[in-house]
């Protein structure tokens, strides 16, 4: 099997496997260091967790101390609005983590302009994190928002270096934010490739009742790994079949056609 191809991720300047790991809800499965010690050794070195994802960083601290090795990046986030609660975030996720340094930092869920204007006061959230940077505990700064409009503003005022963002055939309005993003040389994390659990879940159900048409986990990926400006995407798993499948459409796939990427729309929005 071909391993992973690579992608810049924006002007951090890193080069990373384009397809990571979501690990908001590994913590829950009976498999869970199963499940990330597969994505590890199957080539996956991003994985993506967050300060109040519950068990995910003592999950990835488990799994580095069980390899006596960090040979991944992580990208973690605060919660916080304010500088000291962004701090005091980054030191709890370096102790939890057993690390000293974390690659990538971001400001999670910035999906209204009130919470835009607290993280980018002078005391607020971004403050802190550009401490933690001069500090050297982390390496970049990143956000993540549902806003489009916020999604605008992170990208165009030059303060992150990455942005994740929502992109799928079942949401597809974010592909000219992520040529903006392109253009600012700012790297695009894709949440909910697959579309989310529930959508998944439906999907599943409905292939094994027989259905025999486009919308597929293989093809959704396909879609999302087949636009140049997404510098990762970050299925979540909870089981190491689910990693195994997503890593063999990643090592092998055709990049779609604009035919192929609008009949797979059409498809996602029949069924939601």
């Amino acid at each position: 099997m071909p391993g992973l191809k690579h992608r810049r991720l924006g002007r951090t300047g890193m080069s990373v496997g384009e397809l990571g790991l979501g690990a908001m809800d590994t913590p829950h499965s009976p498999e869970a260091i199963q499940t990330v010690t597969t994505a590890l050794d199957l080539g996956i070195q991003f994985v993506d967790t967050a300060r109040d994802y519950e068990g995910s960083e003592h999950l990835l601290g488990q799994v580095i101390r069980q390899r006596g090795k960090k040979d991944f990046v992580i990208a973690s986030k605060t919660f916080s609005h304010s500088a000291s609660g962004s701090q005091y975030d980054i030191d709890r996720s370096l102790k939890v983590l057993g690390v000293e340094h974390i690659e990538l930092y971001e400001l999670h869920d910035i999906s209204t302009r009130q919470a835009w204007d607290e993280v980018m006061r002078e005391d607020g959230a971004l403050a802190g994190l550009k401490t933690a940077r001069y500090r050297g505990l982390i390496g970049h700064i990143g956000i993540s928002s549902h806003d489009l409009d916020i999604l605008e503003l992170a990208i165009t005022c030059g303060e992150f270096e990455t942005v994740m963002l929502e992109y799928s055939a079942f949401f597809p309005v974010t592909r000219p934010l992520i040529e903006r993003a392109a253009h600012h040389d700012v790297g695009v994390i894709a949440m909910r490739p697959l579309g989310g659990s529930g959508r998944t879940s439906t999907m599943r159900g409905s292939i094994a009742a027989g259905y025999a048409g486009p919308l597929t986990p293989a093809n959704l990926l396909r879609y999302v790994l087949s636009n140049p400006g997404v510098s990762v995407a970050i299925p979540g798993a909870r089981y190491p079949a689910r990693v195994i499948e997503n890593v063999a459409t990643a090592s092998g796939y055709a990049p779609m056609t604009n035919a192929e990427q609008r009949e797979l729309e059409d498809a996602a929005a029949a069924l939601y």
